[in-house]
């Protein structure tokens, strides 16, 4: 039995994330509808609600248990393990997948449902192996956490209560007996078997299930079993829909052609109608009459929606959803479908042009620039991701601008609701199928397993507005490259070459033949590409992704800074099309640490610091790059603060360089928005939903609007990019300033912002702005001000602050020397607070600069801004949101604050 203290569980934050055991999403959240038993002889879906229990396997203690959810998160509430994130706690739960778990509870079924002609249970996720026993009848085996499962039970339920079991399969067991088999081990660079008791036996590829439960480089091992997602019992009569796909013909701003495509189980033939309409749009209808066969039918009806309400990715309009609901008449039954899609084109663009070939999104005829982020799953245990979770993560992606997130693909297949919040926020997916930096088996049965798993994610995914596009896998081609000798990342030279043609015949096999058939069979209006990063993919000929060519295509993941040790100022010369991974990392705020962490571990190099590093060159790499630019400071907290600060500075000139260059480059994915766990990771938002630096600096680089100056050596170049889809008039404004607030230049010029364009706006020299200043004493404010609606103004300044009647569009700050020879003043902030609504309103002044102000507070919640500067005698008002209500006296004795000038 594991010792308990008072951290034995990690308290989540206000938002509702926490490893207390939380149930997940119910089946309306996850967008699906239960049915009841209707007045005819309609299908009907009910949830199991009865209590589980669960017990190892080759023990006979029985302890309650929740589900969905997992065998770890079970001990957790049951007291037999102690908090997996806290300390090492990790190290001592890997004998938990070396056992076989067993999970019981009643059905009851009615006399009623059983004269139904079919009765099933329907699972929605098995982790992983799993046999499913119903009166002691086995009725169902499972090899695939991705896929849906359905028993049918009609022949051995009885009336009353019905005993169901599960009996879980060790992944781990079961993954040595295929390795055993297979003769070698695959690459899996990102499996953890060292500490998973395992030496070099790497088995993650043999089994499908999510890899970074096997560990990966931002993520601990914990290898999970169990109902993950609800179960249902399913009875139905004659026929029911068993899919509903909104087919988009052709869309225009005037006319949307739609062909609703029915999928009827059916068992005997028999005539039947079928209609389509909109519970909200009565001109939305449409019918036909079908004629059965027993089996799986296919069927359409055709509909036109005249003037529709267009979709629109986040920053460009509304992403307006349509409900359709499809109806299927019999003589002796009915059923319905209900589905909520966006209408819109989506045409990834790969033209050839004198660079390359283009590779960007274009929605609804406009090229958009891609701004957003990587996406992992939110926390290990998947079972605690609550809509709440899932809502903030949204959220935090529409607040800062962001139209884009990639699912990533050593993750999972998320749930319905993500998916639904991303197409009512214009959120853009990039979606992986689930295989990441390793080869698979090629044997029939796992590639059979494979392409099932395909089709149902596909056509369980498909209807919904914010796919944009679906990628085989995650840096597989780079990192095998089988055309090119010694290319890639090493790994062919472990494998004979008997070894290296079994491997590849797996990856063809699958990302070449299996993926794109089903995706053109299925979602033939989406693009397919085999990998990211890739170039180029003509349905054949793979040309590799490669920053180094004169000439770019496709996408490109670019690690040179972080791995290779690279300066940030490499991010902006080494751009391609489009940049789908690129990142830093920074460790979690004090209080995230405080969560897993004791005082005798606050040293970055002590043991649970570097248990919650995952990175092989983590920890030093941090402070590398630290020392650079920063003063290297020696306490704790301070360090955390500074690193925060520098991944955010690192990754803005990434997301401003980017989007410089645009339209060659037309696309910035950072890795990555999200943690899975408490740990040092390249993430912008912490385990708890709690902002980083670097998100807080993206809501200003991700701006409709951004103006970005650039020093480099003598040369300052200021580029104006506009996402607006109209011209505008605006004025720039210059101003050179020591940390007083005197000025010691200042200069304007009006300009044309054009619409949806990049453009150098102003080049001149250093020496020239600085005005005989010392680049120790001084900084440069850029402003860029809307004029289009107003009378141009004259330019005055009063205390080096412009009076300027246009609206501010967006502002920058660059400095002239690294901050650790800036000469800092110490600055005397003055706060004022008052309650605005439900939030806490600060206003903020100094007579003299405060380099990036942090400000904390005891209490959850969010501040509107966070890590910036404060200029001299301008005063700033930042909001901050609270999870629950606060007062003013409460927050005034949580508020702390820290800058840079008190780093030492």
């Amino acid at each position: 039995m594991a010792r308990f203290d008072k951290r034995t569980l990690l308290k989540a934050s206000g938002a509702g994330l926490g490893l207390a055991l939380t149930l997940a999403p119910t089946l309306e959240a996850q967008g699906k509808t239960a049915r009841k038993p209707a007045a005819g002889n309609g299908p009907f879906e009910r949830p199991l609600t009865a209590p589980w229990q669960f017990r190892q396997a080759d023990t006979n203690d029985w302890l309650a248990a929740t589900v969905p959810g997992t065998v770890h998160t079970d001990l957790l509430a049951n007291k037999k393990i102690a908090d997996p994130f806290y300390r090492t706690n990790e190290r001592d739960q890997q004998w938990i997948d070396k056992k076989d778990w067993e999970y019981r509870t009643t059905v009851t079924i009615d006399a009623a449902t059983l004269k139904r002609d079919h009765v099933e249970l329907v699972f929605a996720g098995l982790d992983t192996y799993a046999d499913v026993y119903l009166n002691d009848v086995k009725v169902l085996s499972a090899d695939n956490m991705f896929r849906e499962w359905t028993a049918d039970i009609k022949a051995h339920a009885k009336p009353g209560a019905n005993a169901l079991r599960v009996y879980f399969h060790s992944p781990i067991a079961l993954g040595l007996k295929a390795l055993d088999a297979f003769g070698f081990i695959p690459p899996a660079s990102n499996d953890q078997s060292e500490n998973g008791g395992l030496g070099d036996k790497k088995v993650s590829v043999f089994t499908r299930k999510a890899g970074y439960h096997y560990g990966w480089d931002w993520g601990p091992r914990f290898v999970t079993s169990g109902l993950w997602r609800p179960v249902t019992l399913r009875a139905w009569n004659a026929a029911r829909i068993s899919d509903l796909n909104i087919v988009q013909d052709s869309v225009s701003k005037d006319v949307a052609h739609l062909t609703a495509v029915f999928e009827i189980q059916a068992d005997a033939a028999g005539q039947a109608t079928i209609h389509l309409q909109s519970p909200t749009d009565a001109s939305i209808k449409g019918q036909a009459t079908v004629d059965l066969k027993p089996g799986l039918n296919t069927a359409s009806v055709s509909v036109t929606v005249n003037k529709p309400k267009l979709w629109w990715s986040n920053g460009l309009g509304d992403a307006f959803l349509y409900t359709l609901k499809g109806q299927l008449v019999t003589a002796g039954t009915s059923d319905s479908r209900t589905v909520r899609t966006g209408l819109r084109t989506l045409k990834i663009v790969q033209k050839p042009d004198a660079d390359g070939k283009s590779f960007y999104v274009e929605l609804n005829g406009v090229p958009v620039f891609m701004k957003g982020a990587n996406y992992i799953p939110n926390d290990n245990f998947l079972t605690r991701v609550t809509p709440a979770v899932y809502d903030r993560v949204v959220k935090s992606a529409v607040d800062t601008h962001m139209n884009m997130l990639r699912v990533w693909g050593g993750g999972v297949y998320e749930d319905d609701y993500f998916y639904d919040q991303c197409d009512r926020n214009g959120i853009l997916i990039w979606h992986d199928f689930m295989f990441a930096c390793s080869m698979y088996p090629d044997d029939q049965a796992f590639l059979d397993n494979v392409r099932a798993e395909a089709v149902y994610n596909v056509k369980r995914l498909r209807h919904h507005a914010s796919i944009a596009i679906w990628i085989g896998n995650n840096e597989i081609d780079s990192a095998w490259e089988n055309d090119v000798p010694n290319g890639g990342w090493g790994w062919k030279q472990n494998y004979t070459e008997a070894q290296r043609a079994q491997l590849w015949r797996g990856y063809e096999a699958i990302f070449h033949k299996i993926l794109p058939e089903t995706i053109a069979q299925y979602d033939p209006q989406r693009t397919y590409r085999p990998s990211s990063p890739l170039a180029d993919w003509d349905g054949t000929n793979v040309k590799h992704a490669d920053l180094n060519t004169p000439t770019q295509s496709g996408d490109i993941h670019y690690w040179d800074v972080w791995w290779g040790q690279k300066p940030f100022a490499e991010y902006r010369t080494h751009i391609g099309r489009f940049m789908s991974e690129y990142g830093f990392q920074s460790f979690p705020e004090f209080r995230t640490v405080k969560a897993y962490a004791e005082p005798q571990d606050y040293d970055i190099f002590s043991e649970v610091m570097k248990a919650h590093q995952r990175s092989s060159i983590g920890n030093g790499t941090i402070k590398n790059y630290m020392q650079r630019d920063y003063k290297v400071p020696a306490d704790f907290r301070q360090f955390l603060y500074v690193g925060q600060v520098l991944q955010a500075e690192g990754i803005k000139v990434a997301m401003e360089a980017h989007r410089a260059r645009m339209p060659y480059c037309m696309g910035s994915l950072f890795w990555q928005i999200n943690d899975c766990w408490p740990v040092a990771s390249w993430s912008s938002i912490d385990y708890y939903g709690r902002w980083k630096a670097q998100q807080y600096f993206a809501v200003k680089a991700f701006d409709a609007v951004l103006v970005s100056p650039v020093i480099d050596g003598d040369k300052l170049t200021i580029t104006a990019i506009s996402d607006l889809l109209d011209d505008r008039r605006a004025l720039l404004v210059l101003r050179v300033m020591d940390f007083n607030g005197n000025i010691r230049s200042l200069n304007s010029q009006h300009i044309d912002l054009k619409a949806n364009s990049s453009a150098v706006v102003y080049g001149g020299t250093v020496k020239d702005i600085l005005n005989g200043a010392a680049p120790t004493d001084v900084l440069l404010s850029v402003q860029l001000y809307d004029l289009t609606r107003g009378k141009v103004p004259a330019l005055s300044a009063v205390r080096g602050k412009p009076t300027i009647g246009g609206t501010l569009l967006n502002s920058n700050i660059v400095y002239f020397a690294p901050i650790k020879d800036v000469k800092l003043p110490n600055p005397a902030l003055k706060t004022t607070v008052k309650a605005v609504g439900g939030d806490i309103a600060i206003g903020l002044t100094s007579a003299t600069l405060v380099k990036n102000l942090c400000l904390s507070h005891d209490a959850e919640g969010r501040f509107s801004d966070n890590y910036f500067d404060v200029l001299p005698g301008e005063p700033v008002i930042v909001r901050f949101t609270p999870a629950k209500p606060m007062t003013v006296k409460a927050f005034e004795a949580g508020l702390s604050t820290m800058h840079m000038a008190e780093i030492t």
